[in-house]
């Protein structure tokens, strides 16, 4: 998903007070962006592994992470190349009920979040606890496609959508940062879209 800096198209006028600045909103459509080839594994053969600084590392199965109380999240999503998308419905686990499991320790404060095709995104511990973020498998009602992270993803709605991981494997807690992939080719470590914060210095 190469960006260039000062990419334009003609956008709506933004929606005061829900559009983050330099954003527009996408209406109806959701468009498919990705640095990998989509992996065809079967749902059934999924894993999800918390570990890292953890006391209880663990792996959960598909039917594992499926038997979780449900979570919702219904609001919007805002990608790093200006697009927004406004009242989403994503349905999953929260990343809460699985660090309870893990129980992460005393010196964990960043989570570097893993796919299945090798894609890492890093995020710090307090922008997924705090029922801020999500494991979801499910999109307004059906089941999350392949091209936007199916079967299962991350998602962090309240940072630029490249950090939440698509077809997401694994969260290892650290007590450093350590830059994704996106991250070490220039954009930001954190990714608030309502400060701008797309690229590295900003």
């Amino acid at each position: 998903m190469p960006v260039t800096r000062g990419f334009q198209r003609r956008r709506p006028e933004p929606e005061r007070g829900r559009l983050p600045p330099g954003q527009y909103d996408t209406g109806s459509s959701w468009p498919v962006l990705t640095a990998e080839a989509t992996p065809q594994q079967p749902a059934e053969a999924w894993q999800l592994t918390v570990d890292g600084l953890v006391d209880s590392p663990h792996t959960w199965s598909w039917s594992e992470i499926r038997a979780f109380p449900g979570s919702t999240y219904v609001g919007d999503i805002h990608c790093v190349t200006t697009w927004s998308k406004f009242d989403m419905t994503f349905s999953g686990v929260s990343v809460d009920d699985l660090l309870e499991v893990a129980s992460p320790t005393d010196e964990a404060a960043y989570v570097l979040a893993h796919s299945v095709t090798g894609y890492t995104t890093n995020l710090p511990l307090a922008d997924v606890t705090g029922g801020k973020a999500w494991v979801v498998w499910e999109v307004d009602g059906k089941p999350l496609p392949r091209q936007h992270g199916g079967p299962l993803r991350l998602l962090v709605p309240h940072l630029y959508f490249w950090k939440s991981a698509k077809w997401v494997s694994r969260l290892k807690l650290m007590a450093e940062d350590r830059a994704g992939f996106w991250e070490q080719n220039g954009y930001h470590d954190r990714g608030d879209p309502w400060l701008e914060q797309r690229y590295q210095g900003d």
